[in-house]
């Protein structure tokens, strides 16, 4: 069983479990391999840059890694939750055949007799070890879980990540079940980490997601304005119109508060009280009176008076005709300058660390697809796309990854985010068993994107969108240690430059010459598969005098990946120039 034990070092508790000591360095060792394009399976444009690929998420992401480490912004996975219902054979079955066989190979013969939950820790920290890697400076892991694992969960990823990068735990209340015999357990949790914590703080991210209706109302302001011109009243006479004629459902209705407008936006009265009291007991002078206004009801005050005073300046405050009356605070729904930043985030608004969604929507959405529900507990498409949105909302062509496809609700939302906003997002799935990957993931994305025939025999449109699909291919190398026959220079080109900078090439493809890139003042040259054009049998992968003279030049330091060497020291130090022989100097795993 996982224990906790004191770490002498630091006050942190270390997790312990059986397994741990073979597993904490697996994904070091996991060789890469190549992935093998399926076409017959992708959808739309597969040029878009979202990718499934259908194979063991380890080994699929230590594939990936050479395409997309340090690009993530956003990791979403709903990993097992290991209730040990051996029945389910995807979301909860940490003893299938396929984590067994691993286990005997990463463990050993101790990894036949673990715990469940041992199994569970052995299976994850490899996989999450892995993930870090993929994350950007500012990119975040968000991983759904329930009670089974969760306690588990914040020390694991504590190792990984360190606890100072923790950001919080969210609550999702699912739906009240009656059968339960003492509690009903409808909650599950999204805990989310930062790759760089620290790095968000100072770089002032806000993590936010545009209110749903806020923007149809100022795209009706706009066209107020442009009808009325300066008849504020009138605007405002027909703003309330257009509430009173909106459908009762409209997200749009639950901003009717917002019914006054100024020359740059909507907006409302505000008298939001301060937690605990009046807040800050500066004085704000009347400009006509020059004596100090009455504190509103409740009371309200920036933080500052610097602060007030920017807003007064800004016109976020309107004066009364009296001192004895106080002032009102404008807080716009949207507005046309960008002063955001010294209000509330106007037309958008802050995640919850608890909200509510039943568990029924997800599963009615999967029957709506297929017409049937072929898993028992997907995820809410909706409530990803949401928390999606509020870690991405500053990068909306970001790329988005799940190492957990299952249903392929992390594809369903991004595809809704990019069409509800106009984004760009990109996705990256990796789904295990073949069967799901290509019948349930990868047909639910495809028919959300290109349109389907619901349950009801209606016809549902596409919200766009393409894939590509992928396999795993055969490792990079052979099991001597030689590349193998069938790499092409592009698949190897990618896996040098990765191991030698450990950035993936900044490049959509992989540039026809020796010259892979410069990373931090060094250039990266490969010769492979004759890139010169040389036919002959060493292909002019082995550096010579004239080949030296056939590469692009570069006036700084210069690392070669070739398979020989026929140029002494002496001059390869004046040429800046460190060797690399291949196969043997390249990274296997």
């Amino acid at each position: 069983m996982p224990r906790l034990t004191s770490n002498p070092r630091c006050a942190v508790p270390t997790l312990n479990w059986i397994g741990k000591d073979a597993v904490v360095s697996h994904h070091l060792e996991v060789p890469f391999h190549l992935l093998k394009d399926v076409p017959d399976l992708a959808c739309g444009d597969p040029g878009t840059g979202n990718l499934i690929v259908q194979g063991d998420n380890l080994v699929a992401l230590k594939a990936l890694l050479p395409h997309y480490a340090g690009q993530v912004k956003c990791i979403c996975i709903d990993p097992p939750y290991n209730t040990g219902n051996e029945g389910w054979a995807y979301n909860d079955n940490v003893n299938s055949p396929v984590i067994r066989e691993w286990l005997g190979k990463a463990v050993g013969k101790e990894g036949e007799t673990l715990d469940r939950h041992d199994r569970w820790l052995c299976m994850m920290y490899p996989r999450l070890a892995l993930l870090r890697q993929f994350l950007t400076e500012d990119g975040v892991i968000l991983v759904c879980l329930d009670d089974n694992e969760i306690h588990t969960l914040r020390y694991l990823l504590e190792e990984i990540f360190s606890p100072g990068n923790f950001v919080a735990t969210l609550i999702w209340e699912k739906g009240r079940k009656n059968d339960a015999r003492f509690v009903s357990s409808g909650h599950e949790y999204v805990m989310i980490f930062a790759r760089n914590f620290s790095h968000l703080k100072e770089s002032g991210v806000k993590w936010r997601k545009e209110k749903a209706g806020a923007m149809e109302i100022h795209e009706e302001f706009i066209r107020l304005r442009e009808e009325h011109g300066d008849s504020f009243s009138l605007i405002e006479s027909s703003l309330k119109q257009f509430y009173k004629e909106l459908p009762k459902n409209h997200p749009s209705k639950k901003h009717s508060r917002y019914n006054k407008v100024d020359a740059t936006g909507v907006w409302r009265d505000d008298n939001m009280s301060w937690p605990g009291g009046d807040g800050p007991t500066y004085d704000v002078i009347h400009p006509v009176t020059k004596r100090p206004c009455r504190v509103p009801d409740g009371g309200w005050r920036y933080a500052t008076l610097e602060k007030m005073q920017k807003m007064i300046d800004l016109g976020k405050v309107v004066f009364r005709a009296d001192h004895t009356e106080p002032p009102i605070r404008k807080t716009y729904l949207v507005r046309d300058q960008d002063d955001d930043a010294v209000d509330d985030d106007i037309g958008s608004e802050v995640m919850g660390s608890y909200f509510y969604r039943s568990a029924l929507q997800s599963s009615n959405t999967l029957l709506q697809i297929f017409g049937r529900k072929p898993f028992e507990n997907p995820k809410d498409h909706e409530v990803i796309a949401d928390l999606i949105s509020y870690v991405t909302k500053s990068d909306p062509e970001c790329i988005v990854l799940d190492s957990f496809g299952g249903s392929g609700t992390t594809a369903h939302s991004v595809l809704l985010l990019n069409h509800m906003f106009k984004g760009r997002r990109r996705f990256i799935l990796v789904e295990l068993q073949q069967e799901i990957a290509r019948e349930i993931t990868r047909e639910r994305v495809k028919r959300v994107a290109e349109g389907y025939t619901n349950a009801k025999g209606e016809t549902i449109k596409g919200i766009g969108g393409g894939f590509r699909f992928c396999e795993l291919g055969e490792p990079l190398f052979d099991e001597t240690g030689q590349i193998r026959t069938t790499v092409k220079f592009g698949e190897l080109a990618r896996h040098v430059y990765f191991s030698e900078t450990r950035e993936p090439l900044p490049r959509e493809r992989v540039p026809n010459t020796p010259l892979l890139g410069v990373c931090r003042g060094v250039a990266v040259y490969l010769l492979f598969n004759g890139i010169l054009g040389d036919k002959t049998s060493n292909g002019g992968n082995v550096l010579t005098r004239k080949v030296l003279a056939a590469l692009p030049p570069f006036p700084g330091p210069k690392v070669i990946y070739c398979a020989g060497c026929l140029i002494g020291s002496e001059r390869l130090a004046e040429e800046n120039i460190t060797v690399r022989q291949t196969p043997y100097e390249i990274r296997v795993s």
